[in-house]
Formats: C-alpha cells, structure tokens, sequence
C-alpha cells in the first residue's frame, strides 16, 4: 500500500510538472526591412514555441522557407542568395524569461517581461536579450516581441548592387497564442 501511494504521488507530480510547459504549432514570425529604394516583409505562420510556465524556458524554431513574401522574386532571392535555407533550413531561439515570477498565469493581464537566449540564424548564434510580453485573457496566454538584428552579426552577406535595397538591420515581430499543453 505504502508503495502504491508513492508511486501515485510521483504520476502526480510528474503531471503536474508537465502540465505548465505550453506550446503553438503555429506561432507568427515577421521581419521587416526599410530602406529608400524598397520596403522588404514576410511573415511564417509555422513557427514552433515552447514555454516552461515555471522556470522561464522559451524556446522557438521555424523553417527559413516558411516566410512568404509578397513578390515571389524576394522570396527566391531571400532563400537562395541570402538565408542559404537549404544549407541553414531553420531559424531558432532557446532563452528564458528572466523575470517569469512577475507573470501571474492564473490571473488576466498583460505581463512585461524581459528575455535572454541565444538565437540561430544562417549557422550563427547569437546572444540577444529583448523584453517582451505575456498577455492572459480569459484563461488563453499570448506572447509577443519585438527586436531588430544586424545581417552582419549573423554572416548574411547584401551584394554591393543590392546594398541601397536591404537594410542592414532588420526588425522582427513574434507574436504567439501558446494554446497547447504538454
């Protein structure tokens, strides 16, 4: 009997425990680039998330072929010549939310947080820190960020005819209803 309890508690627990990492198959990643000559965006709709609601763990992984332009020739260009996607297929980022104990999840609100990690792009990592947002509406939690990169920082290389066209830095926007449980 004894046994039988303990194992019980320990399911229990190992539920418990499980049961505050969430996630979204299709988490919204943009980027966008300004420049004089051309404005450059696209989006994925298919980036993965995953949070540990009690330690802060965040982690994000999307396909480099998943983000559609609205001109097909960017987004040819855009795999082929500067995200090489098919030697570097995807993008990821694995950090923590620094400060998570200030996000009440059982309690509507809107939570600003601050995160560090490192991010994967083009075969480079990069240490980033950047705040963020928790959002909790009616039970259901979305996270959004915004932060801009240099293309140098992570080796994608503009050719000197297309230099004027992209800028150097590149803003980009997550946004994610993390509506899944493991």
């Amino acid at each position: 009997m004894k046994n039988y309890f303990i194992i019980s508690l320990l399911c229990m627990l190992s539920l418990t425990m499980q049961a505050q990492k969430i996630y979204s198959k299709n988490g919204s990643i943009s980027f966008f680039s300004k420049t004089s000559m051309e404005n450059i965006s696209a989006s994925s709709n298919q980036a993965l998330c995953v949070l540990d609601q009690s330690a802060g763990n965040l982690q994000f992984s999307v396909l480099i072929k998943s983000f559609v332009f609205k001109k097909a020739l960017m987004q040819e260009h855009f795999n082929e010549n500067y995200m090489e996607s098919n030697q570097f297929p995807k993008a990821s980022y694995k950090g923590q939310i620094t400060d998570i104990s200030k996000v009440n999840f059982s309690k509507d609100g809107n939570y600003s947080v601050a995160t560090t990690g490192e991010l994967t792009m083009h075969g480079v990592t990069q240490k980033i820190n950047s705040p963020g947002t928790i959002v909790i509406k009616a039970g259901k939690i979305s996270a959004n960020a915004d932060f801009s990169v240099l293309l140098a920082d992570y080796k994608i290389t503009v050719p000197k005819l297309a230099e004027n066209n992209i800028s150097k830095s590149i803003d980009i926007k997550i946004n994610v209803a993390l509506d899944q449980k493991m």
